[in-house]
C-alpha cells in the first residue's frame, strides 16, 4: 500500500443538467492506493462537523460519486474516482468521511469530453454515470 496526502477534495454533481463540482473545505485528508487486485483506493477527508449530515446521506445511499482529488500539492493535476462514501465518524468538534473506489481516468481533458459529450447526447441523472462508467471502461480496454 502507499499513502499520500490528500490536499483538495472536490465532488462533482449534476445540477440542472450541468456539471459542476462542490469543493469540500479539508482540515487534512489522506489517500491510500491498497494496490489491491480490484485497483481500489481509500481516500480520508478529515473535515469540518458541518458536512455531518451531508456525508451520511451518502453513506445510506450507497451512491457511487465522481470525486476530483489532488494528491501531494496543490499544483498537482487532479485525479478522478468513483467512489462510495462507506463510513463517517466524529472526531471532537471535525469528523473523517472515508471514500473507497476505483481511479477513472488520469487525463482531466478526457473526462470532461466524456461528461460533455453524454450530457448533449441527452444522458441524465443515474443513465449518465451508467454510460460513463460504461465509456470509462472501454477506453481502459483500448
Amino acid at each position: 500500500m502507499k499513502t499520500f496526502k490528500l490536499v483538495s477534495l472536490d465532488l462533482v454533481e449534476e445540477k440542472a443538467e450541468d456539471i459542476t463540482q462542490r469543493r469540500i473545505k479539508l482540515i487534512d485528508g489522506l489517500i491510500i492506493n491498497r494496490e489491491d487486485d480490484k485497483g481500489r483506493w481509500v481516500i480520508e477527508a478529515y473535515v469540518d462537523q458541518s458536512y455531518q449530515s451531508f456525508f451520511e446521506e451518502y453513506v445510506k445511499s450507497e451512491e457511487e460519486l465522481l470525486v476530483q482529488v489532488k494528491i501531494t500539492k496543490e499544483s498537482n493535476q487532479p485525479a478522478t474516482f468513483l467512489v462510495k462514501a462507506i463510513d463517517t465518524n466524529i472526531i471532537s468538534d471535525n469528523m473523517n468521511v472515508l471514500f473507497m473506489g476505483a481511479i477513472v481516468d488520469r487525463r482531466q481533458d478526457q473526462i470532461e469530453k466524456t461528461l460533455k459529450l453524454l450530457i448533449e447526447e441527452g444522458y441524465q441523472g443515474e443513465e449518465l454515470l451508467e454510460e460513463f462508467k460504461k465509456r470509462g471502461s472501454n477506453n481502459n480496454k483500448k
